[in-house]
């Protein structure tokens, strides 16, 4: 069985959610490319941000079963979205911890506002590292 130990240091600060050390005994690790806002068709999903957001915890679900994963596997999270605004960051961080994938982003996490990203219309991506045994 998989240890995964999630833990903030002494002299950290505690941040909301998520924790700044993850470590694990895993003998296998699962990288999954990031995972973008896009149907099974392969087109960016209508709707705006939070649709967005949505399709993108969906897909990293499905991407996650396919491996013989959970959410609860996940060490590492990286959340990019287009936007200047912390307003918005955070909009996703409550949504993303709310959502379906919720208890992958206990994990390391680092969320990140960007210029730009691979689609046009693209709003939001997510890398997922996750470990098993």
């Amino acid at each position: 069985m998989v240890t995964i130990e999630r833990q903030n240091p002494p002299g950290l600060h505690t941040p909301p959610g998520y924790h700044h050390v993850t470590t694990t005994t895993a003998r296998r690790t699962v990288y999954l490319a990031g995972q973008c806002p896009l149907s099974p068709a392969g087109e960016v999903v209508a709707g705006g941000l939070a649709r967005q957001v949505a399709q993108v915890a969906s897909n990293t679900a499905a991407a996650l079963a396919a491996a013989g994963a959970t959410p609860a596997d996940v060490v590492r999270t990286v959340i990019y979205v287009v936007t200047t605004e912390r307003e918005t960051l955070s909009e996703v961080w409550a949504q993303l911890t709310t959502s379906e994938i919720a208890e992958a982003f206990t994990s390391a996490s680092t969320l990140l506002g960007v210029a730009q990203l691979g689609y046009p219309g693209q709003l939001v991506e997510l890398e997922v590292t996750a470990a098993l045994d």
